[in-house]
């Protein structure tokens, strides 16, 4: 039997590989800034510093777990489970915007509006992605 590998660059899934490793990248970097800066981020936003830690330690775990993810041969069902949850996280920041859920500062709606379009771009890259394989 002979077995034939492509290049990671120009297989079929690479769009999706590259959505998946761009947003574990960055929601990572995120999730440490929020970690390190969370009093301060709190107090620019009109959140809590714990409402803020405890979003800085979710985006660290989402983004290992897309690392990992991103990481394995068959990728089709993880990259539409984690297209699915970023649109769903931007719908959950539009909701929390538009119901008051902390009194957010006019910099808090920009940043949770700001993370919510974030979440849609990459929702969007990744759903092309998985539709090219």
């Amino acid at each position: 039997m002979t077995t034939t590998t492509a290049p990671l660059g120009t297989s079929r899934d690479s769009l999706l590989r590259i959505a998946m490793r761009a947003d574990a990248v960055l929601s990572g970097l995120t999730g440490v800034a929020l970690l390190a800066f969370a009093p301060k981020v709190a107090e620019l936003s009109g959140t809590t510093a714990a409402v803020e830690y405890a979003t800085g330690a979710l985006f660290v775990v989402f983004a290992a777990v897309v690392a990992a993810l991103a990481a394995r041969p068959a990728i089709r069902t993880s990259g539409l489970a984690v297209a699915v949850g970023n649109a769903l996280y931007s719908v959950a920041s539009v909701v929390v915007v538009l119901a008051g859920v902390w009194p957010l500062t006019t910099t808090g709606v920009v940043l949770t509006l700001g993370c919510g379009a974030y979440t849609l771009v990459m929702a969007e890259l990744q759903y092309r992605g998985v539709r090219r394989i």
